[in-house]
């Protein structure tokens, strides 16, 4: 088996391998290689949930898992957001901001603050949904990383942080969940102290806090006997010597076995925040993560490990659709859909979308996204556009690239300008982006028969932006006609070397 600590054992691992599960009852970091920022975990019988934050991205994807490793969408959480700016794409790196997912009494129940709005909660009888319509629990600005605790008397009470990270606050609220009681105790001053998630163990209360900033921080444990405080403080995970930056800001979770485990992001630059699952143990009362490789008390990122349950699991992340209804989970709409434009009944097995007025690509209302997975992939679809649109398949980030048709022939789009790259009257066109994320490649194609692929321009490198990482979609946009996409096929290769 194939067990690895350290940067310095990196020649361990052969030159190529998958990551994520590896089939042999052993799993690589990252176990979601794609963009899940401020994961968020629970285990609930013996499955596990996950949320995390999706900024200006329509739904919050509710993933399942069986093996821990393995993970599937089950449910989005909510279509829009019906306030200021959400319609007119005024909003990027806006929304919901380190969500959290609980259980209590029969009833999941998932919080998140947005940076303009206020804090929101949701509820449903099972993670699959149908989630409750979102309820504004109190309209405020810049707080952030909400998270609830229900304790053994019934009293309930929010952690949270404010923009810009810290102090931690604890206020008291209602059985239901849906209502602040007081404004709040703060219980924890630290450097960018953000993020909390409570724990209840042996009469301590327990806040695991990311500290020290996402790029480089590590992550701190403050426990206490009385909510709030004072409390003692710990840092049980660092970088140390290993390539994994800013290990933090994630979950610890139990198997029915007993053992413990801990899910935290690592920000990388182009696929975003990636997510690693590290072994955990609980020493002397505090939780300690990955692997104390040189003795100074606190645990480093490990880069391979045992899998947590010995179970075989073909859940995985969706990545293709057929556009039969109902739309893919893995779908997003960027900012609120308008939802008279597009639709998957009026030809059926294709996705419409109608046009809407937009100067760019980045203003375009009409943009279903979806998650880059893995270091390299290749996502393609085929394209029936007509009339004063222009529509096709697109790569963003920080940046904004699109390929597609407009009235003058096929397109592409870079954020900067339009050029044309082929003349003349086309109707259908299938469309390819090739990702590679290690190197920073990516390149668009178009075909005209489905077989024959033609690279358009050179290789353009991308960048994570707005707090997310790539995307991969469909785009229309312009004063009429529209576009009908008949499938969108993400392929993954897994492979990959250190």
């Amino acid at each position: 088996m194939l067990f690895v600590a350290s940067a310095t054992m990196a020649s361990a691992i052969p030159a190529d391998y998958h990551w994520g599960d590896q089939g042999n009852g052993t799993y690589i970091n990252p176990v979601l290689n794609a963009d899940f920022s401020d994961p968020d975990v629970i285990r609930v019988d013996d499955k596990y949930y996950m949320v995390a934050s999706d900024f200006h991205y329509m739904g919050m994807q509710v993933l399942e898992s069986e093996d821990m490793v393995n993970w599937r969408y089950v449910s989005q959480i909510y279509s829009r957001l019906d306030e200021s700016g959400w319609n007119e794409m005024k909003h990027y790196s806006g929304g919901s901001w380190a969500p959290a997912i609980r259980y209590h009494d029969g009833l999941y129940y998932v919080y998140f603050c947005t940076p303009d709005e206020g804090l929101y909660m949701s509820t449903a009888k099972s993670p699959a949904g149908p989630w409750a319509p979102l309820h504004l629990m109190k309209r405020v600005k810049k707080w952030e990383d909400p998270c609830p605790l229900w304790d053994e008397d019934g009293q309930a009470y929010l952690a949270r942080s404010n923009y810009g990270a810290g102090p931690i606050i604890v206020h008291r609220m209602s059985a239901d969940g849906k209502q602040l009681l007081d404004d709040g105790v703060t219980v924890y001053t630290g450097p960018v102290a953000e993020g909390p998630k409570w724990h209840k163990r042996n009469g301590y209360y327990y806040l695991l806090i990311p500290e020290g900033g996402v790029c480089c921080g590590w992550q701190t444990v403050l426990r206490s006997k009385n909510i709030y405080g004072p409390y003692e403080k710990r840092v049980v995970l660092e970088q140390g010597s290993t390539l994994i930056n800013g290990p933090h800001q994630g979950s610890l979770v139990d198997t029915p076995d007993g053992s413990w485990w801990f899910y935290h992001f690592q920000e990388t630059p182009v696929l975003g925040r990636v997510v690693h699952l590290q072994p955990a143990r609980w020493v002397d009362g505090w939780p300690l993560m990955g692997v104390d490789i040189d003795g100074n008390g606190i645990g480093e990122p490990v880069y391979a490990w045992q899998k947590p349950l010995s179970l075989s699991s073909d859940y995985a992340l969706q990545t293709t659709d057929d556009f039969s209804a109902p739309l893919g989970l893995q779908w997003q709409w960027n900012h609120n859909p308008h939802d008279s434009h597009w639709s998957l009944d009026e030809r059926k097995g294709w996705l419409t979308l109608k046009p809407l007025p937009a100067d760019s690509l980045k203003n375009c209302r009409n943009m279903l996204a979806q998650k880059v997975v893995g270091y390299k992939s290749e996502s393609t679809t085929l394209l029936r556009a007509d009339g004063n649109c222009r529509a096709g398949l697109f790569c963003i980030g920080k940046w904004f690239h699109g390929i597609g048709i407009c009235p003058e022939g096929i397109y592409v789009e870079d954020g900067k300008e339009k050029r044309i790259v082929k003349r003349g009257k086309i109707k259908k066109l299938w469309l390819r982006v090739a990702n590679d994320s290690q190197r920073n490649e990516h390149q668009l194609y178009y075909s005209l028969d489905g077989k024959r692929f033609t690279a358009v321009e050179l290789p353009f490198p991308m960048r994570w932006g707005y707090w997310k990482g790539i995307r991969v979609g469909v785009y229309c946009y312009g004063d009429g006609g529209k576009a009908e996409f008949d499938f969108f096929n993400q392929v993954v290769e897994h492979k990959t070397s250190l």
